[in-house]
C-alpha cells in the first residue's frame, strides 16, 4: 500500500511535469505498485532509470524538439504504450519474484531496464550533442532523429546508461554480475539500432520529400508507408531492444 502510494506521487509529479501524458501516469503508477511490492531495490532501480531518463529528455528540450521533429511521431511526454514499452518487461519480471523468487528474475529485471536506459541516453545525449548520425547498418548519413541512425556522442552515452544500471543493480545487492548487466545494456541497444534500421516502419512525406517515422508530417501532410514492417513502430523496437537485454543477461549470468 505504501508503494501504491509513492507510485502514484511519483506518476502524478511526471505529469505536473509534463514528463508523461496522462495514460503515462497511470501505466506508470501500476508499474511502480508491481516493482515496489517485489522489494524497494525492484522500485528504486526503477526511479533511478524514469529519473535519468527524464532529466535528460529535459536537457536542449527545445534544440532537440528542432532536430527531430520533422522525424519523430510522439513528443516527449511518454504515454502508456512507451512506459510499458519500456518498463513493462521489468515490472513483469518483478511480479515474476513475487509469485515464485528466484535469482532469475533479478538478471532479467536488470537486463531489461539496462537496454532500456541504454537506448534512452544514446537517443537524448546523441540528439543533443548534434553531428550527422550515420545508420547502422548501410552507414550512410540520415537525418537526425531517424532509427537506426547512431553518432559516437550517443553510442558512448548508451554505454553509460547500461553501466548506471548495472552500477544501481550492484548497489542493490542483486545476484546478478555487473558485466552481465553492462553487456545485456549495450547488446540490446544495439539490437535497438539494427531493428529500426531495418525492419522499424518508414513513411515517406510526398510534399517535403522526405523520410520520417510520423503518419502526419510537420508540414500537415498525410504521410505514405515506404518500408519495413506497418505497424512495427518504434514502441515495438523498444520493446524488443528490452527483451534482447534481459535476454543477453539471463544468458551471461
Amino acid at each position: 500500500m505504501i508503494g501504491a502510494v509513492l507510485s502514484v506521487v511519483v506518476a502524478v509529479a511526471a505529469r505536473r511535469a509534463r514528463t508523461l501524458a496522462t495514460s503515462g501516469a497511470i501505466a506508470g503508477a501500476v508499474v511502480g505498485t508491481i516493482c515496489l511490492a517485489a522489494g524497494w531495490s525492484w522500485g528504486a532501480l526503477l526511479l533511478a532509470m524514469f529519473v535519468s531518463a527524464s532529466a535528460l529528455s529535459r536537457l536542449g528540450e527545445r534544440q532537440k524538439a528542432e532536430r527531430v521533429g520533422p522525424v519523430v511521431e510522439k513528443g516527449d511526454e511518454r504515454d502508456a504504450t512507451q512506459v510499458l514499452a519500456n518498463g513493462g518487461l521489468y515490472a513483469a519480471a518483478a511480479f515474476g519474484s513475487l509469485l515464485a523468487p528466484s535469482p532469475l528474475w533479478y538478471a532479467i529485471g536488470a537486463g531489461a531496464l539496462a537496454a532500456s536506459a541504454a537506448d534512452t541516453w544514446a537517443t537524448e545525449v546523441g540528439t543533443l550533442a548534434g553531428g550527422e548520425p550515420i545508420s547502422i547498418v548501410s552507414g550512410s548519413r540520415v537525418a537526425p532523429g531517424t532509427s537506426g541512425g547512431i553518432t559516437l556522442v550517443g553510442t558512448a552515452a548508451g554505454v553509460g546508461g547500461a553501466l548506471f544500471i548495472a552500477a544501481a543493480a550492484a548497489l542493490a545487492s542483486w545476484p546478478i554480475p555487473f558485466a552481465a548487466v553492462a553487456l545485456a545494456g549495450v547488446a540490446g541497444a544495439l539490437a535497438d539500432s539494427v531493428l529500426g534500421a531495418t525492419v522499424q516502419a518508414r513513411r515517406w512525406c510526398e510534399l517535403c520529400a522526405k523520410s520520417t517515422e510520423r503518419v502526419v508530417h510537420s508540414c500537415g501532410t498525410m504521410t505514405s508507408h515506404a518500408g519495413g514492417l506497418a505497424g512495427f513502430d518504434n514502441d515495438a523496437v523498444n520493446a524488443v531492444c528490452s527483451g534482447v537485454g534481459a535476454l543477453v543477461a539471463l544468458l551471461l549470468s
